[in-house]
Parts: C-alpha cells; sequence; structure tokens
C-alpha cells in the first residue's frame, strides 16, 4: 500500500499533530492498540479485549463507541471485528505509527531497567526545552486518567516547580464519573508559595473541578515537635487522607539543588556532598546505591508508605535528572509509574 507520508518522516508527523492537538496522540496510539489487537483476533468480546491490552473496561467501552461510530469495527454475538474499511485504515495507521511503537517499546526497556511495571517517555530534553517541560505534564495527566478509578479518588500532592507544571495541564475532562479530593502529601510554609503542596493541591482542584484540603504546617520540624503536630487533629485528619489516598505525584529532584534550595546549614550540605547524594524526594537524600544518606524530620507522607497506596506516579526529565531517578526509583513500589523524557530515558538505557 502507497503510504500519504515519506519514509522517516512519521515520528516529526505525529510531533506536529501533537504540538497543534495535543493529547491527540494518546488518543491515537489508544485506539491503534484496541484496531490492532481485533484485526488480529477478531471477534472478541469487550472484557477479554480489556484483559489483552491492559485497559479499564470503562476506557475501553468509550474508545470502542467512538471506532464503531466510524464503522471501523462492527460488533455481533461473536464479538468485535474489524470492517473491511477497518482494515485500510488500520494498515494506513500501522505505517504512520509503526516508529511510534518503537518509542513504546523503550518505555517498556527503561521500566525493566528501572525495576517498575509501567514508564512513559515524551520526546526532548526538559532541561533545555520549554515545550518538552509542557509535554511531560500533559503526559502526567493522561496517565492519572487512565489509573484514577470512577468515583471517590483521593490525589496526594507533592509540591515543586514541576508538580506546579502539571497542575496547570489538567482541566474539567479528567472529572468525567469522578469526585476527586486533592490533599498536600507535605507541610510547605516557609518556602516559595506558589510551590507548596498546598497551592498545587488547590490549582489542581479548581482546574479539574474537584476539591482540596489543606495542610497548615511546616514541613521540617525539629524531631521532638514532628509527635506533637502529627497528633493536631486538623493535621492528623490530613494526614489520614494522605496515607489511605488512591494515587500519590510527585517529582524526583537533585539532591544538592533541593538541600540548596531548601536552604540547609552548611555542614549538612558538605555531609550530602561526602556520602555522595544525588537525589532527593519525601525529605529523603539518597546515593548512586539507593541508599538514604540523610532524613529530614517533616511533616507528610513518608516514602515508607507507599506500596500501601494503588498508584505512585514519579515525574522528573532532563539528562541531569538521570542519576537521581536512578537513584530514588531504587526505593519505590513496582507499581511506581514514571513519566520522563529522552533525555533522562537515554542517559539511564546507554549503561
Amino acid at each position: 500500500m502507497t503510504s500519504v507520508f515519506k519514509k522517516g518522516a512519521h515520528v516529526s508527523m505525529l510531533s506536529v499533530i501533537e504540538k497543534v492537538a495535543p493529547g491527540t496522540l494518546y488518543i491515537l496510539k489508544q485506539r491503534y492498540y484496541i484496531l490492532n489487537q481485533i484485526q488480529k483476533v477478531g471477534p472478541i468480546g469487550r472484557r477479554s479485549l480489556a484483559d489483552r491490552l491492559g485497559y479499564t473496561e470503562r476506557l475501553l467501552r468509550k474508545e470502542v463507541d467512538v471506532l464503531r461510530n466510524q464503522g471501523l469495527i462492527k460488533s455481533s454475538s461473536r464479538g468485535m471485528e474489524c470492517t473491511p474499511i477497518g482494515i485500510t485504515i488500520f494498515h494506513q495507521l500501522d505505517e504512520l505509527m509503526g516508529q511510534h511503537v518503537q518509542s513504546q517499546e523503550k518505555e517498556s526497556k527503561l521500566a525493566n531497567k528501572l525495576g517498575i511495571h509501567h514508564c512513559t517517555i515524551v520526546i526532548g530534553n526538559t532541561d533545555t526545552d520549554t515545550s518538552s517541560v509542557d509535554d511531560m505534564a500533559r503526559a502526567t495527566t493522561e496517565v492519572l486518567d487512565f489509573l484514577l478509578p470512577d468515583g471517590e479518588a483521593t490525589i496526594a500532592v507533592m509540591g515543586g516547580a514541576t508538580m506546579v507544571r502539571v497542575a496547570g495541564a489538567m482541566d474539567h475532562k479528567i472529572r468525567l464519573n469522578r469526585k476527586m479530593l486533592f490533599v498536600p502529601a507535605r507541610g510547605g510554609l516557609g518556602e516559595s508559595v506558589d510551590i507548596q503542596a498546598n497551592a498545587i493541591a488547590e490549582k489542581m482542584a479548581k482546574r479539574t473541578g474537584g476539591k482540596s484540603r489543606a495542610l497548615y504546617a511546616p514541613e521540617h520540624v525539629r524531631t521532638e515537635t514532628y509527635s506533637l503536630l502529627s497528633e493536631e487533629p486538623d493535621i492528623k485528619e490530613t494526614l489520614d487522607l494522605v496515607e489511605n489516598a488512591s494515587l500519590v505525584i510527585y517529582s524526583i529532584g537533585n539532591a544538592i539543588k533541593m538541600a540548596e534550595r531548601r536552604g540547609m546549614d552548611k555542614e549538612i550540605l558538605q555531609q550530602l556532598k561526602e556520602k555522595n547524594a544525588v537525589a532527593e524526594a519525601f525529605g529523603e537524600f539518597i546515593d548512586p546505591q539507593g541508599e538514604i544518606v540523610y532524613k529530614l524530620s517533616r511533616i507528610g507522607l513518608r516514602s515508607s508508605k507507599l506500596p500501601s497506596i494503588p498508584h505512585v506516579v514519579a515525574v522528573a526529565g532532563g539528562r541531569n535528572k538521570a542519576e537521581a531517578i536512578k537513584a530514588h526509583i531504587k526505593n519505590v513500589p513496582p507499581h511506581t509509574w514514571l513519566v520522563t523524557d529522552e533525555a533522562a530515558a537515554n542517559e539511564i538505557l546507554k549503561e
């Protein structure tokens, strides 16, 4: 079959589509995989198809309805199968998506290397390209939409500049069939207001039509103060919501940069350098082997609670974050989903 695209232009064409219509590539990819499975094994029932693809039945039902209305598939008592026009369209789409599927293979390879179930890789290097940061933020909202169940959902949110961008990428579409509560997963009084978890949770709630809850507490406290603050009724209630969240979303930081941003003592900063700390998340500073070399006494979610939270989403990109990602991911549960960029992925995979 003759292609309407020049050979080698597929990835750039897909990039253009995504820039002009953000989110289109994600939808195209989903429908490509659905058509691929139906034309391979059809007739097939919806539940069997959902199992093969690893999709929720809610998501699959919506996409199947679109494909049926477009005349690309048909249903009978035996199940779903492609129509003649559906088969033709699939082969055209297969040629377009071929190189993109290679990107999917890279995501699987990265996930296997890191020992987690899922990775999403966006094009570019977020160290140098702000549009790639926006792409990573949009990809993160798509992951959240995929993971969150229908009905009530509590989302625990960490602070930081990356999370601000993720909040800005959210909209009301993610609210469909859901009642969402965004809860700050750490205190933050004392640092820049716009990157505090409180402010980010509130922004996410406003952009999605959900609700938010505040955690009015400093992030870092003395050890003797921690137990007292943790028992304050309002703080305790918020922390209980965090620890029983449906999903937690956070970013991974470079250890020294994070320590400097928080204004930590020179002695501690020197200690972190001597112990070769490369990553920071949840107030834990980690060396390349994944060992915690310094831990802040803090009000908020502890990494030890992550295994009990159904969905964990970590966001970090840029070649300069590759070492931090590798180190931190050694301490996360396998059901963690990493959203990153090609620069970080290539740096990790080149070994």
